[in-house]
């Protein structure tokens, strides 16, 4: 836009950039039917990184994805096997209908952008049900097997993931192509449940370093993510020393990092830095549908603050969602 002083997408410079050093754009809560029609109208697009809530506990059966409901599935996913399939057929499925949607749209476009999928744990793992995380591994495995860029990869025979990190940092966007890439979050519900002590981060965590122990690293599918925003270094009140070089993903309040946290200390270190709720940095911008020139302005605004991804609900705005800028 010109004179307009909002830097779009550059595709060109963006995408041999290393993937900690530039922004993409994503959207909160994806899989609702209210977002998009359909999970694969989400991964069309163009957005970065896509959201989807799981639930495990015993008021329901298997791994289910919703919002608000812990007994069912409320959801954009049809479990399609063929690209055809896509859209059409019945919602409302389980988290193996998401993630074969995700597996049948990602044999339909090779080489397509890196996608950071963010599941949010709602009550937590269930390892005691059969949903703990070995179980999450082994059904992602099943599903999307090598589309997921995983731990092991990034570990790549170093002691640990901040150690890859520090010695080697993360892939280029280029090297990312045609691959997703998981955190996990511990959800609302656990984090409200005082008889739940393990959140999903920690729990993660755990499995992660266990694994890594027992020389099993390349089993795991998933990175866990620190949440909330927090000046300095937010491992060390949280785990144990074992655990905290387990962690090179944070997530949390995109207000709150710019405003009150060095961010230049997630960059330095090459760790990936996802600010969500985007649009309430000051002055807010709508949640939904904010203009064009004002979401690219705040999506510049969180790349310079060294965001990895600048997540909101923009689905509307598919010139913003496929925005990629260096930071």
């Amino acid at each position: 836009m010109a004179g307009s002083g909002v830097r779009a997408a550059e595709p060109g410079a963006a995408a041999d950039a290393g993937y900690a050093a530039s922004t993409s754009v994503g959207v909160h809560n994806a899989y609702l039917q209210s977002a998009f029609p359909y999970l694969a109208d989400a991964l069309d697009s163009g957005a970065g990184m896509l959201e989807l809530d799981v639930w495990t506990n015993f008021f329901g059966s298997g791994w289910r994805v919703g919002h608000d409901s812990p007994f069912t599935n409320q959801n954009n996913c049809v479990g399609a096997t063929s690209p055809d399939g896509l859209r059409s057929g019945e919602r409302d499925q389980g988290l193996a209908a998401c993630l074969t949607d995700l597996r049948t749209w990602h044999d339909a476009n090779p080489g397509h952008r890196p996608i950071q999928l963010k599941f949010e744990l709602k009550d937590g793992f269930a390892d005691n049900l059969g949903r703990g995380p070995a179980a999450f591994d082994a059904l992602v495995e099943e599903t999307l097997g090598d589309a997921v860029y995983r731990p092991g990869e990034l570990a790549a025979g170093h002691a640990s993931l901040d150690e890859a990190v520090a010695a080697d940092g993360w892939p280029g966007r280029d090297e990312l192509a045609g691959r997703f890439l998981i955190h996990l979050i511990p959800g609302t519900v656990e984090q409200g449940n005082p008889f739940d002590e393990l959140w999903t981060d920690e729990e993660y965590g755990r499995h992660l370093r266990d694994l890594s122990a027992s020389g099993e690293l390349d089993r795991a599918v998933a990175f866990p993510a620190v949440l909330g925003a927090e000046a300095g270094d937010p491992r060390v009140g949280r785990y144990e020393e074992s655990l905290r070089p387990w962690f090179v993903v944070f997530d949390g309040s995109a207000p709150t990092y710019l405003e009150s946290v060095d961010t230049g200390w997630y960059n330095e270190r090459g760790y990936l830095l996802v600010m969500t709720d985007a649009h309430n940095v000051a002055p807010p911008i709508s949640a939904t549908d904010p203009t064009e020139e004002e979401a690219l302005a705040r999506v510049n605004e969180l790349a310079a603050g060294g965001a990895t991804v600048a997540s909101s609900d923009w689905t509307g705005l598919p010139s913003v969602l496929s925005t990629v800028v260096p930071h």
